[in-house]
């Protein structure tokens, strides 16, 4: 199976929100294209939260269809600390179609609008409290200038094909690699010890079982750690997976999250909005243009499915 690879690390967008709503510098878009200048949006988007769509309530379904998800492209997001900026990153299914338009939806007085940014460029993603954006094995900390040099995470990251990486509000961050065609992934953590960043640690085989595991994300509290991986007891291709943090602060075994969003297609990418209020995922659907393959379309669903796979004391 050829399986789509959803890297967090390369979301378009120039600027990340801070937890109080000002704008950070990401990295630097041209005076041609600047990312408040709203490009042409051939569609009305809604005002309102989440791009003015419907909340889906306790059963998943599509995203902003024909806003982000697309008939031409696969899409992934992420949204600013305030929610009212979402990154778009787009890739090709097949050769068939054009070259894939990123976009970042930016929250003004007048609504929503679409922001030119330069295919490419590469979005941190910023720490719970916005004081550190992670760019895969480096990252950069607020001054009281603005942002620091780049720094790299260490040799022990920077060995590691990293696709995606998460961060936890104690600085706890959750990482995958880019697997084989056979689905050797690995998922890691790395906690911050005395102040001393620690080299990324295998999870034990709660997490690390089956053929594929990837695409992690931890909550803020560290209480549960979602990703997608492929078992012999799923419902087919790979599917979204949560662990439990144990009152002795072990990992419980993995808990496939079952038919409210894992199917016999394949899953993937899942992470809660920093509201907390909704889990996004991915999922490979057929094609709308009734080509031959997948398209990755993005779904959402009521957080509360989280609360309700939690262990009962």
């Amino acid at each position: 199976m050829k399986r789509a690879y959803i890297s967090t690390g390369l979301f378009f967008a120039a600027l990340v929100a801070s937890s109080s709503g000002q704008a950070q510098e990401g990295v630097t878009v041209p005076a041609a294209a600047p990312i408040d200048t709203p490009i042409a949006t051939p569609i009305r988007i809604p005002d309102g939260p989440y791009l003015g769509q419907t909340p889906p309530g306790s059963t998943a379904k599509p995203f902003a269809p024909g806003i982000v998800n697309t008939e031409t492209w696969g899409d992934a997001i992420g949204f600013s600390l305030d929610m009212n900026e979402l990154y778009v990153s787009r890739w090709r299914h097949s050769d068939d179609v054009r070259e894939p338009e990123s976009v970042t939806f930016k929250r003004m007085d007048d609504g929503w609008h679409q922001i030119a940014v330069p295919a490419g460029t590469q979005r941190p993603v910023p720490s719970p409290d916005g004081k550190t954006l992670h760019f895969k094995s480096q990252y950069k900390e607020r001054t009281k200038d603005g942002w620091s040099e780049m720094k790299s995470l260490g040799p022990g990251f920077e060995a590691i094909h990293i696709m995606g990486l998460k961060s936890s509000a104690k600085g706890t961050l959750v990482l995958d690699e880019r697997g084989g065609p056979e689905g050797d992934g690995v998922i890691r953590y790395s906690r911050l010890i005395d102040g001393k960043r620690e080299d990324p640690q295998p999870f034990g085989k709660e997490i690390n079982t089956g053929t594929w595991n990837a695409h992690p994300y931890i909550a803020p509290d560290e209480s549960y750690l979602l990703w997608d991986g492929e078992r012999a007891s799923g419902f087919g291709s790979s599917d979204l997976y949560i662990s439990f943090r144990q009152p002795d602060g072990s990992w419980g075994e993995a808990i496939n999250m079952g038919e409210t969003v894992n199917t016999e297609a394949e899953e993937g990418g899942p992470q809660v909005t920093p509201d907390g209020k909704y889990l996004f995922f991915n999922r490979m659907v057929p094609r709308a243009n009734g080509g031959e393959g997948s398209q990755s379309d993005l779904y959402w669903i009521d957080a509360q499915l989280i609360e309700a796979l939690r262990p009962k004391p």
